[in-house]
């Protein structure tokens, strides 16, 4: 067996446990920014026009639902997420790194372009999305439950059960386009960005390959993933949580949100989408790495 050969075996060796590190990774950092991801929910879903609602930051809003509802709605829709994220983020992790690999083979001689990246993660996410689509929708519904006086669903089987009973199987996809559609965005801003953040900051020495490395670079690729996805965030959580027909589509859902609300409704949530996706990758890429390395594993 050739060198090549016996790399491959490895890797192919090492993909049970790269799938186990990565989802319990997942698992870590979602389960530790939670409360960030409610509290942009609810922001994202808030169309009330009297000032003192349009006025209200993140801060207000999670101290709001703490105090209204208790600490623990700001875990409501954990179970769904956590259930999400072992397929998503598994997923959409894997899916980029073999195909990243792959595609560097056929550039020896020089770095797989950003570019390239950049559609790889894209497609890794699309990948990771749609299976996960169904969890992602519940999670949505549960977390919006917490601004209603009487709740439509009381767990995550019971939400489940009556999804499938009102709107059919199919019902668990909607609002998969605009999903589809964030998470292509998210992962080529996110994948890319901190792939080749990473190895710019170690390469030009300004620190090894560590935690101050995976920092910087999960920071950096939290910002790009951000911007570039928060439009499709905003009509894809409005679209998750209609139980009834109020949008069309995505476009449909996109031009009544500017049309009522402006532009930068579009953008609604920004500080604490990014106050989470800043959070949630320094957790996920930090303990991902440090398992890969106790693993025995090479860097990602």
């Amino acid at each position: 067996m050739g060198v090549s050969e016996q790399k491959q075996q490895r890797q192919l060796d090492s993909m049970p446990l790269r799938l186990a590190l990565t989802c319990a990774s997942a698992i870590v950092a979602e389960t530790s920014t939670f409360p960030i991801d409610t509290t942009k929910t609810r922001l994202q879903l808030r169309f009330d026009s009297s000032s003192a609602l349009k006025c209200q930051g993140s801060l207000q809003t999670a101290l709001g639902i703490a105090r209204q509802e208790g600490i623990t709605a700001l875990y409501k829709g954990l179970s769904p997420a956590l259930i999400r994220h072992t397929f998503y983020t598994t997923i959409r992790i894997f899916s980029y790194e073999q195909l990243r690999n792959t595609a560097a083979s056929c550039h020896q001689e020089k770095p797989l372009p950003l570019l390239s990246k950049a559609l790889i993660g894209g497609l890794s996410g699309i990948i990771g999305q749609v299976v996960a689509s169904p969890a992602d929708l519940i999670k949505v519904r549960m977390q919006a439950d917490g601004r209603l006086v009487n709740p439509r669903y009381s767990g995550l089987a019971d939400a489940f059960t009556k999804i499938v009973r009102a709107e059919g199987v199919a019902g668990l996809w909607r609002g998969v386009l605009p999903n589809v559609q964030r998470a292509f965005l998210v992962n080529m801003g996110e994948l890319a960005c901190y792939d080749q953040a990473k190895r710019a900051i170690v390469g030009r020495g300004i620190c090894g390959d560590n935690v101050a490395a995976h920092t910087l670079a999960s920071m950096m690729s939290g910002l790009s993933a951000t911007v570039l996805s928060c439009p499709a965030d905003v009509v894809k959580t409005r679209m998750m949580n209609q139980a009834g027909e109020e949008y069309r589509g995505s476009v449909d859902c996109l031009m009544k949100t500017v049309t009522k609300e402006g532009v930068m409704a579009l953008w609604k949530g920004f500080f604490p989408t990014w106050a989470r996706l800043g959070p949630w990758q320094f957790v996920f890429w930090v303990s991902y790495e440090k398992f890969r390395s106790f693993a025995g594993l090479s860097p990602f």
